[in-house]
């Protein structure tokens, strides 16, 4: 069956640039995770070499979105003409390998007024939804400043990826630090700190009211849904303290798609499947930072319960939710 895997990352030079040019105190260090091993060179290939790594893993399509940091940390002036570039870049791709490749638009969260604008364009131009983070500088996604942004992914109807990011540096100070350097970007990033920081902007946008302002927008979380679906007993109680009509669990079963992110653990997904339905799970590599091998990634859909939850997690669900045609 087809398997489409949708979070796997690129990079535009010039996002790159631009991150290193900023002061040393402004840098995103986790913009290190790029040009670790081969990764820059994976990033910034949407050809030959990409569709090369697809066939090594029995991909037949892939959803592009730019890695992290993105654009959202950059300075406004910066950061529009910057999204402006990396949608038509992504563009491009697609046009080029229309069987193979589909993206996700970078938005310019640091200029708020120019968000819901370039996601229409970005539509316009193929994109199937866009990858955003859950703070541009002190600024919460779910701040009514970004209700524009909402509006405009439950007009198109096209999901937003609200991907992990590094912690803000106070609570790095406070939480991260202290160990060695390494080891203080490790867990600020891939080995905690990522995680909780999307699973509490996701929870945000629940408590804020967004999906209650905008019953048609749907999310897309990474690592099996950034352990928030692992504490939902615990949140749903956070519902109740802000008055909301429904419960977190049933706000996450509703509006929330979960993503597998090169983790293929059946335990995560037996987790998973016992809080939230087969229709909302959607394969991903979470490419080039997760490499699995096709053995690897066939042992796992080997865990799917049936032919018809394989086929959805494969490749139905994503089609469903970003409108990606046979």
């Amino acid at each position: 069956m087809p398997l489409i895997a949708i979070e796997e990352h690129w990079v535009l030079p010039g996002v790159t640039r631009a991150w290193k040019a900023l002061p040393p105190g402004r840098i995103d260090e986790s913009i290190a995770f790029n040009e670790r091993g081969d990764h820059l060179a994976r990033l910034e290939d949407l050809d030959d070499g990409r569709l090369a790594a697809m066939d090594a893993q029995g991909i037949d399509l892939a959803v592009i979105s730019h890695a992290p940091p993105g654009t959202q940390g950059l300075p406004a002036a910066e950061a529009v003409p910057l999204c402006r570039e990396a949608n038509d870049a992504a563009a491009d791709a697609v046009g080029r390998h229309p069987a193979r490749l589909r993206a996700l638009a970078t938005l310019p969260l640091s200029a708020p007024g120019a968000v819901a604008g370039e996601l229409e364009r970005a539509v316009g131009l193929g994109h199937v939804g866009a990858m955003v983070h859950g703070r541009s500088g002190d600024r919460h996604l779910d701040d009514p400043v970004h209700d524009d942004l909402f509006a405009a992914a439950a007009a198109l109807r096209v999901p937003l990826f609200v991907h992990p990011q590094i912690p803000p540096d106070a609570l790095r100070d406070v939480a991260y630090r202290g160990l060695d350097p390494l080891t203080d970007l490790g867990l600020a990033t891939f080995g905690w700190g990522w995680h909780l920081e999307a699973a509490t902007a996701a929870l945000r946008l629940v408590l804020r009211g967004t999906f209650d302002r905008h019953p048609d927008l749907q999310i897309v979380l990474g690592h099996w849904g950034e352990l928030l679906l692992f504490w939902l007993d615990r949140a749903d109680g956070l519902a109740q303290l802000r008055g909301l009509p429904r419960s977190v669990s049933d706000y996450v079963r509703s509006h929330v798609h979960v993503t597998s992110s090169g983790m293929f653990n059946p335990a995560l997904l037996r987790h998973v499947l016992s809080v939230t339905t087969p229709d909302r799970l959607l394969f991903s590599t979470d490419y080039p930072f997760q490499q699995p091998g096709a053995a690897e990634i066939a042992a796992f859909l080997g865990e799917l319960g049936s032919d018809a939850d394989r086929e959805a997690f494969c490749s139905g669900n994503a089609r469903a939710l970003f409108g990606i045609g046979t």
